[in-house]
């Protein structure tokens, strides 16, 4: 269905995106080292002030590598890497690229139960993190297979000025690390690589893991996504066939976090595997965001619709020219129609002749894989395929295609889609499914429609599932923990309308037989969740109930508490 309707569509007065293209076949290091060969005085990235070029960045990935074989780090071995977007960051992942071991990428301000089971899952053996965050990873190490604790620290990452005034502020709030942590600090680390004579490279291949990325899978439980050199490679050379406009040299705000799908590749990997210059964000506000878009003159943005309906609303951006802008990307989560109408007009008032466009996707297809074309927008859509990705609607956990605007569950197949699940081979199975067609199909538990021009319908989600800010939270995972607290009879967690985050979590919780639901009890359950829940998730509400609503099963009736939840919203307006 796609090969016959997404070829047209596509052509404007750039060209039309090719349907099929040639994949690189060699590793997400060599990818980059290819451009950094064709370009070596671009600058590759922007870090708070400071630029670092092409060149630059093959020689700090090098002696990364180097210093990782120094300290025992072998082929297939994970590493993870819990940072913000910052240099230290960009060079640990593809440094671990280029000595054939996996990148296990993690959220920094994971609770300390997740890290652990992060660490756990993927059985790593390294840890790089910011100095900020060594109290977490010290505290569970003991429970994990780590031999080696990477401390790194943003001043490190700075010109002599900017650090100066980092120390001043930021560094005076930090908890100093002893002198005798066992860890490695990062400009011991890299010097670490005058040690090792290695030279030789692994040689990886297109189908070779090279990251893993956390998601709920189906089922809301988290799984790790286990994604290829090919599946990184393939997305980059996507997003640029699907842009036509873009040159080597464009920049990028890279504020979408490097353990994210979208950020990691979108805004890195497909940036510097291109020519493409990013600006490194490490921590995001609307406030930075709106001042590098001005400063750097970018010309493609991304970001989730929290983000754009706050840059709305700040007066820093009243007189900002945006005539730099070439792509302005929404995903993460639905774009409603009216604030796309409030972002287009926005973007016209400050001189920009783009519109901001779509996409939909999957962690398990590391990012988006369908995107709206430049020229052509239709009111609801997120978009087309891009080349060699098809997309079909079927009745909901069948094969079964269902006709033109009739809504199933959309299924995902193409370059981009994900080696397995680690450690969880039904859930794979369940996930990842072979056709008569011969395509591997992603089960994705969204529901949508298509058009016969091929463009993509988003209606909602099959799965239970809560948004905020672009983050997926699962309900159940934090009901798990909420009810296995001695004073909790029951929990429900439901996502509340909220107009900066799109939605908040608020949980409704059953005290047991004989506890008194008072404030204390509230702080007490608070305190004791924040221990186990990253605080991007953490409910901001928490309601007592004597009883919950129920289905006809006997099940919590969650929808009905989100009705009342959206009456409430409704009357507040």
């Amino acid at each position: 269905m796609a090969e016959k309707t997404v070829k047209t569509p596509w052509k404007d007065h750039l060209g039309a995106v090719p349907f099929t293209l040639d994949y690189f076949q060699g590793s997400m290091y060599e990818a980059v080292e290819k451009v950094a060969e064709q370009y070596p005085k671009y600058i590759a990235f922007d870090f708070m002030g400071k630029s670092t070029t092409y060149r630059e960045l093959i020689e700090n990935i090098q002696k990364c590598a180097r210093s990782l074989r120094t300290i025992g780090v072998r082929e297939d071995d994970r590493v993870t890497i819990a940072m913000p977007n910052c240099p230290q960051a960009i060079y640990m992942l593809y440094a671990v690229n280029l000595i054939g071991a996996v990148a296990n990428m993690v959220h920094p301000l994971s609770s300390e139960a997740e890290l652990e089971f992060y660490l756990n899952e993927s059985n790593s053996v390294t840890v790089v993190t910011l100095d900020q965050f060594y109290g977490k990873f010290e505290a569970i190490r003991q429970n994990t297979h780590l031999v080696n604790v990477i401390i790194a620290s943003i001043k490190d990452a700075l010109s002599k000025p900017m650090r100066a005034g980092y120390m001043l502020t930021e560094g005076r709030k930090m908890k100093k690390i002893p002198d005798s942590a066992p860890v490695i600090r990062w400009a011991e680390f890299m010097r670490l690589n005058k040690a090792c004579f290695w030279q030789r490279q692994v040689k990886r291949a297109y189908d070779d893991p090279a990251a893993i990325l956390y998601s709920g899978g189906t089922t809301g439980t988290t799984k790790g996504i286990l994604l290829t050199n090919g599946n990184f490679n393939a997305l980059s050379q996507q997003i640029v066939a699907a842009n036509p406009m873009f040159r080597p040299g464009d920049r990028m705000l890279s504020a979408m976090p490097l353990f994210h799908g979208f950020g990691l590749g979108v805004c890195i990997h497909s940036m510097l595997a291109s020519g493409g210059r990013c600006v490194l964000v490490p921590r995001f506000t609307a406030q930075s965001y709106s001042k590098l878009i001005v400063k750097y003159k970018c010309n493609f943005i991304a970001g989730v619709p929290t983000l754009f309906e706050a840059l709305l609303r700040l007066p820093s951006m009243d007189k900002a020219n945006l005539q730099s802008l070439k792509g302005v990307f929404s995903g993460g989560d639905s774009l409603s129609v009216e604030l796309k109408k409030k972002l287009d007009k926005f973007l016209y008032d400050h001189g920009s002749v783009v519109q901001v466009r779509e996409g939909y996707g999957t962690t398990e297809t590391v990012t988006a894989c369908c995107l709206t074309p430049p020229h052509m927008f239709k009111e609801g859509s997120i978009g087309l395929p891009f080349p060699d990705t098809f997309i079909k609607i079927v009745k909901p956990d069948t094969d079964e295609e269902l006709p033109y605007g009739e809504e199933g569950e959309i299924l995902l197949a193409g370059p981009t889609v994900m080696r397995e699940y680690i450690n969880q081979p039904e859930e794979t199975a369940k996930t990842l499914r072979k056709h008569d067609d011969g395509l591997t199909w992603v089960y994705t538990g969204d529901l949508g429609t298509m058009d016969p021009e091929g463009f993509i319908y988003f209606k909602g989600r099959n799965k239970r599932m809560i948004i905020t800010s672009g983050y997926n939270v699962y309900p159940a995972q934090l009901e798990n923990i909420f009810d296995a607290h001695e004073k909790v009879s029951m929990s429900c967690v439901i996502g509340v309308p909220d107009s900066l985050k799109m939605q908040r979590v608020k949980v409704f919780v059953v005290p047991a037989l004989g506890i008194e639901p008072t404030d204390e009890l509230r702080a007490e359950l608070l305190a004791y969740a924040s221990k186990h829940i990253a605080k991007y998730a953490m409910p901001k509400e928490l309601e007592f109930r004597e009883s919950l609503p129920k289905t006809l099963v006997g099940k919590v009736a969650y929808r009905k508490l989100e009705e009342e939840e959206l009456e409430k919203s409704r009357k507040q307006e």
